[in-house]
Formats: structure tokens, C-alpha cells, sequence
């Protein structure tokens, strides 16, 4: 791989005027075609095939009139007089009045008349019912429909709207996402002493990302994606964008201190060298995201695929766009020469002597490192799935007050609302009444049902909705119980008579999700482990190497859960981090965390462990060739990990609740992933297998294939010859 990546390198550099404006040229076409022909996100999770799904979908065949986006208006009184007397009432009637006249709806339900009046009477809603879905909703519905709200506020009552069509969309670009660029612009500087430098690995990601997320608006057009989606695309794109790059750069500037190295040399042997880690790495990103289609969940796959092709282009750009930039910079890049001060200092710095104390006693670092993970990891055996719905929001936001408010005023289950769908077409037709009246008298004296509505039918009366209020709230397990055991005992009696009975509604859709990701987690996890088994044996030709990574891998992930649990399920840390509530772990976090952590814990293993590997074949000495190797990149490999975590961190502070749980889980999965286990755990468990780690068994030698990452095949030339000791290694950058 080090060879053709070399020769490639060279031949951009030769032609870095084409190279560099072929990237421009794709960045403005992508932004001409996602400007012109823009699709839409979807706030929605669904699961084709699960049994919610199937109720929904029954529902918009029979009942058309209720499968548009519904907007709920709730409307408070600001003391004890009830929002339908005669102070209010004008208000409110208004109010219905121009919510009426918003594009697209078809119904608006009146307090009074539908009873929806809480008993107290302080309480009341309204369901604004529009023809269309949330996602063809035009944009400026919820400002219509807030406008409309108007004159209720005016006449004293309090008004704050739910539903879905009111669900904010999920945005990016905010001042705390900009303050994770900004840590890493100083993360940069730092790190390469050079402002110059410093910009580079920032531009580069900036066009990948630019392609990636204009790419997935364009393609929202044909497929359907989440918000979240794009969101995961920037963070990803804007992450190991810049870790590419700089990955490539340091090793760039790390030859350039020797005066005779030639400079289109070095650029090449930066991209035969680095760039082999970086497109080995990237390529385990890549799969292990695309992976997540062997879950099965549509909405998961797609943004599995979405973030698997903005790590692509960072992978393409690092080997391309980097080494033709690196050619334009040309000598400006050189670090200046070191004084005679600076040469006296012991070399390898701080990178050096953390690798010779942590050998030094390499049992204690393994066990102490090993336990604080383990120890964070205790909160995730108490692990609970859902999605975070408006309870979870900002306490300030109008769909965290509509939700508080309608608690208050019609009880906590009333917010987990379920729907049974009842299909009596297999039903003799003089016992389908009689089976609806029971299934209804069933679920109305069913523990834990505070009320069920009265059955409503279809044109032909062939399939009846029964809305059902839990006494419960949608994150409590009893809800869950309940769902589970209507399914078990109602379902069981309408199938008896030969109809079939669906549990339904936005509670139900998310226990559905949830169980079905629970499902596909075992195998998702044994697929990413076979994975690492398999990459990291074929590029460091060693068993006991990949085995080391899987261990530290999944400590990373336990480690990530356990404090995403503590903070987000159990409300620990809710003002640092912005928390409104505590609520369960989005039900897909685990497979994501899982699938994008992988690929970026390898990303350190290989570009740190490679250095170790490249000192062991020249020297045959383990112990060194560990030292060695976190002196050539534990700087760069910590510098690394702190701007990828600055930019998932940026993202803790986004007013999506899932947006937030996914920043803090990738920010602290890479932090205790990078400072951990590829800073502590890595030097010492080598320590301790010595030579055994880069050993493979003889038949297993002539198996796999060798792919030169560290470039032991490359030409001679000054800039390989790399010290052959750790006594003369020097500061990297």
C-alpha cells in the first residue's frame, strides 16, 4: 500500500493545479445541485415491518383524514378561572379561527366540543390537523400556526404548542459548534507551531464536508433521511477531516526537520506512511458505519451510509487534496532549525517520557487504566432504550411547557396516549360489534389504563381506533409492561375471534424501535469484532495485537455508555450540560456509538501501533519499539483526539436531545478511548507481551496478504531513515 500511495503522491504533486481545482469544481457542483434541487429531513424513527408500523400504516388507508401532521395548541389559564369562561372564550375562538386558515389544514378540533378541557378546567387543547405529513410540510407552518395563537395570548391565557408538526428542526452551525472549531484551530497551532499549518487540515475538512453535508440535502430528495443524519455527517466529516490531515502533516514536518530532506519527497513519504494508516483507518470507519445496515432499520442505514460517504471523501481528500496544498506551501512548512539550546534538551519530549514511565510499570498502568474504565462503565448495566421525546427538551422550549402543562392537567399517562387498531375483516359480521365492545370493556378495567376512548369505526366498519391513556408516562417501564402485556392478552382474544388487534402511537412505535435494536445489537457487535480481528491481523500480521484493540475498543464503548447513563437516563450533570430531563438512551446510540467508535479507535491503534511495529522490524527490540513509538506519535495521536473531541463536544449543547446524547457520547468515548486505552493500555499490555505481540503463527504468515502500512518497501532516501533507538528520537513536530 506505502509504494502505490507514494507513487501517487508524487503524480499530485506534479499535478496539484488539477487536483486541487477537480475538489473545487466538485464542491461547487454539489452546492449548485443541493441549492437548487433541495430535499427534506425527517424528525420521524419508523421501523417498516414492526408492529406499530403496521397500525400505522392500516391507519392511513383507513382513516386518511388522520394521517396528516397534527399541531396541538394548548391553551393554560393563569389561575384558577377555567380557559372556557367567558374572559377566554373570545380568545380561543379566534384563536381556532385563523389556525383554520393555516395552508394545509383540514380539521381544528374545538375544546368544548371534543371535551379535551382538563377537570380543574385550567387546562384545554386544540388538534390542528393538516392533509400532508410533518415532512412536506412547508417551513413556515409553525410560525403560521404560533401567529394564530395570538389573540388567545392576548387575552391573558398562557398558549404552547406539541405535536408533530411542531417538532423544531434539527439544526447545525450554532456558536457551540463553533467553539469546537475554534479549540481546534488552537489545538492546531500548538501542536504544529505554525499558523500556516495550523489552517491546512481546516480547509481540507471544510471542502469534505462542504461536498458531504450538500450531498445529503441533495440526495434528501430521492431518500428518505433524518435530521440526524446530517448532523452526523458534519460531526464525523469535520472530525476526522481535520485528523487526516493532520496526521499527514505532522509526519510532513517531522522529516522536514532534517535540512536534507527534500520537500516533494517528504510530502510523498508523508502519504505513503501516514496516509497508509490514514486510508487503513478510514477504510474501517467506512465499513464499520455501512455496517449498520445489518441491522435492518431503514433510518439507521441511511445515516449509517450518509456519514460512511462524508468519511469517504475525508479519506480521499487527505490523499489527494492535502499532499497537493502541502506542494503549494512548499518550504513554508519546514520547522525552523533548532537552536543549540533546544538541541540540548532531552529529545522525544513529553511523548518520550510518558512512554518509558508507563513501561516502566506496565501491570499497574494496565490494571489502574483498566478499572476507571470499568468503573465509569457500572451506570450502563442499568441501560435504558426509547426516544427522547418533548419532555426531554429545553424547560424553556414551548414543547417542554405543552408537555408539562398537559400532565398537570390530564395526568402523566396522558402523554403516552396508545392507540388499539382493531382489524375485525376476518370477524363474522354479526360479532364484530360484540368483539369491539368487549376488547373496549377489557381495556377500559385493564391495571394500569386510566381511561380507553369509545371505538371509532372506518367507512366500512372494518377496522376500529380505540385511544388508550396509561396511567403512566411514556419512559416509565410500566407503560412498557403494558404495551407488552395488551399485546400478549387483548391481542390473543380478538385473534380468537378472528381479527387482529394492533398496540400503537408514538409510545408504542418507540418500544417497537427499541426492541428491535436491542435485537440487532448482538450481532451488530459480533460483525465489528470480526471486523477488527481481521483488519488489524492482516496490517500488523500479529494475533495477540487485534486482540489487545477489541479489548480496549469495547472498554471504550462500556465506558462511553456507562457516562452517557449516569448524565442523560439518570439527570446527573443536567445544568453543565444543558439536560431538560432525565429520559432513556436514544435506542439507537448503542449501534451508533458502537460503529463510529470502532472506526475511530482505529484510527489511533494504527497510526500509533504502526510506528511501533515500523522501530520492531528495524530493531527487534519490543520494549523500545513501544517507547519509540508513543514518542513519534503520542503527541499527535493527543492532539488528535482533543480536536475530534472538541467538535463531538460542541455538539452537547444542540437543543435536540438525540443530537446532544450523540455529541457527549462520541466527545467521552474518543477522550477515554485516546487518553486511556491508546495512552496507557496500549504501551503496557505491549510491554507486557514483549515479543509475543508481533509474532504470527507460520502458517497464518503465508496466509495473509502484507500490507505495508509503515513503508518498509519505499525507496531510500533521507527521510525514511527514522532513529534507530529511541535515545535519538526527536521532537516530531
Amino acid at each position: 500500500m506505502a509504494s502505490r500511495l507514494y507513487s501517487w503522491a508524487r503524480w499530485v504533486i506534479r499535478h496539484r493545479k488539477s487536483v486541487t481545482s477537480a475538489w473545487l469544481v466538485l464542491l461547487a457542483a454539489v452546492a449548485a445541485l443541493a441549492l437548487a434541487l433541495p430535499g427534506k429531513t425527517s424528525n420521524e424513527f419508523t421501523v417498516p415491518g414492526v408492529e406499530s408500523q403496521q397500525a400505522q400504516d392500516l391507519l392511513k388507508k383507513e382513516f386518511p383524514q388522520a394521517s396528516g401532521a397534527q399541531a396541538r395548541i394548548v391553551f393554560a389559564s393563569p389561575g384558577q378561572e377555567p380557559v372556557t369562561g367567558a374572559a377566554y372564550n373570545a380568545g380561543i375562538e379566534a384563536t381556532l379561527k385563523k389556525a383554520a386558515e393555516v395552508s394545509g389544514v383540514t380539521n381544528v378540533s374545538d375544546p368544548s366540543a371534543a371535551r379535551t378541557v382538563s377537570r380543574d378546567g385550567t387546562v384545554a387543547y386544540a388538534d390542528v390537523t393538516f392533509s400532508d405529513p410533518p415532512s412536506d410540510l412547508a417551513a413556515s407552518v409553525p410560525d403560521e400556526v404560533e401567529k394564530a395563537a395570538s389573540a388567545a395570548r392576548d387575552a391573558g391565557l398562557q398558549v404552547e404548542f406539541g405535536g408533530n408538526a411542531m417538532s423544531p428542526p434539527t439544526e447545525i452551525g450554532g456558536v457551540a459548534e463553533a467553539i469546537g472549531v475554534v479549540v481546534a484551530v488552537v489545538v492546531l497551532a500548538v501542536t504544529l507551531g505554525s499558523l500556516i499549518a495550523a489552517g491546512l487540515p481546516l480547509l481540507t475538512a471544510a471542502v469534505g464536508v462542504g461536498i458531504g453535508v450538500l450531498g445529503v440535502m441533495f440526495v434528501s430528495r430521492f431518500v428518505e433521511l433524518t435530521g440526524t443524519a446530517t448532523v452526523l455527517a458534519v460531526m464525523l466529516g469535520l472530525a476526522v477531516g481535520i485528523d487526516y490531515a493532520l496526521f499527514i502533516l505532522a509526519r510532513h514536518r517531522e522529516q522536514l526537520a532534517d535540512p536534507r530532506t527534500d520537500l516533494e519527497d517528504s510530502i510523498a513519504r508523508a502519504v505513503a506512511t501516514a496516509g497508509s494508516a490514514v486510508v487503513f483507518a478510514g477504510a474501517t470507519v467506512v465499513i464499520a458505519l455501512v455496517a449498520l445496515c445489518a441491522t435492518g432499520i431503514p433510518f439507521l442505514s441511511a445515516m449509517g451510509v450518509a456519514a460512511a460517504v462524508t468519511v469517504l471523501l475525508a479519506v480521499l481528500i487527505a490523499v489527494s487534496l492535502v499532499p497537493a496544498l502541502l506542494a503549494f506551501t512548499g518550504e513554508r512548512l519546514r520547522p525552523r532549525p533548532r537552536t543549540p539550546r533546544e538541541t540540548g534538551r532531552e529529545p522525544g519530549a513529553w511523548g518520550l517520557r510518558w512512554g518509558r514511565f508507563v513501561t516502566r510499570r506496565p501491570l499497574v498502568s494496565l490494571l489502574t487504566g483498566t478499572v476507571a474504565l470499568l468503573a465509569v462503565a457500572v451506570p450502563a448495566l442499568d441501560l435504558r432504550l426509547g426516544l427522547p421525546g418533548n419532555n426531554a427538551r429545553a424547560t424553556d422550549s414551548t414543547q417542554r411547557q405543552s408537555y408539562d402543562l398537559l400532565s398537570e392537567g390530564f395526568g402523566a399517562g396522558f402523554n403516552a396516549t396508545l392507540a388499539a387498531v382493531v382489524d375485525v375483516r376476518g370477524i363474522p359480521a354479526d360479532r364484530r360489534a360484540t368483539t369491539v365492545k368487549n376488547l373496549h370493556t377489557d381495556l377500559s378495567g385493564r391495571p394500569g389504563v386510566t381511561a380507553a376512548a369509545m371505538p371509532q369505526a372506518n367507512a366500512d366498519k372494518t377496522v376500529y381506533l380505540i385511544g388508550v391513556v396509561p396511567a403512566t408516562g411514556p419512559d416509565d417501564p410500566a407503560t412498557t409492561d403494558l404495551v407488552h402485556g395488551m399485546r400478549a392478552d387483548e391481542a390473543a382474544a380478538v385473534d380468537d375471534a378472528g381479527g387482529t388487534l394492533y398496540i400503537a402511537g408514538t409510545t408504542a412505535s418507540t418500544i417497537d424501535v427499541s426492541d428491535k435494536l436491542a435485537d440487532a445489537l448482538p450481532l451488530f457487535v459480533a460483525i465489528i469484532v470480526l471486523l477488527a480481528l481481521v483488519l488489524l491481523t492482516a496490517a500488523f500480521r500479529s494475533l495477540l495485537v487485534p486482540l489487545k484493540a477489541v479489548v480496549g475498543f469495547l472498554l471504550s464503548v462500556a465506558a462511553a455508555t456507562g457516562a452517557s447513563v449516569w448524565v442523560f437516563q439518570d439527570g446527573h450533570l443536567s445544568g453543565p450540560f444543558a439536560v431538560a430531563a432525565a429520559a432513556p438512551i436514544a435506542c439507537f446510540l448503542p449501534v451508533l456509538l458502537i460503529g463510529v467508535l470502532f472506526g475511530l479507535a482505529m484510527d489511533y491503534e494504527v497510526f500509533l501501533v504502526s510506528r511501533m511495529r515500523e522501530h520492531y522490524e528495524r530493531t527487534g527490540d519490543a520494549k523500545e519499539a513501544v517507547v519509540h513509538g508513543m514518542a513519534r506519535s503520542g503527541r499527535v495521536v493527543c492532539a488528535a483526539a482533543l480536536i475530534m473531541t472538541a467538535v463531538f463536544a460542541g455538539f452537547i449543547f444542540n437543543h435536540d436531545p438525540i443530537v446532544k446524547s450523540i455529541g457527549f457520547a462520541l466527545a467521552f468515548g474518543v477522550a477515554a478511548d485516546a487518553f486511556v486505552v491508546r495512552m496507557i493500555l496500549v504501551p503496557a499490555a505491549l510491554t507486557l507481551l514483549g515479543d509475543r505481540a508481533w509474532r504470527l503463527p507460520a502458517r497464518m504468515e503465508r496466509l495473509i496478504p502484507h500490507i505495508d502500512i509503515e513503508g518498509a518497501r519505499l525507496p531510500s532516501g533521507t527521510a525514511s531513515d527514522d532513529a534507530g533507538s529511541a535515545e535519538r528520537v526527536t521532537n516530531p513536530v
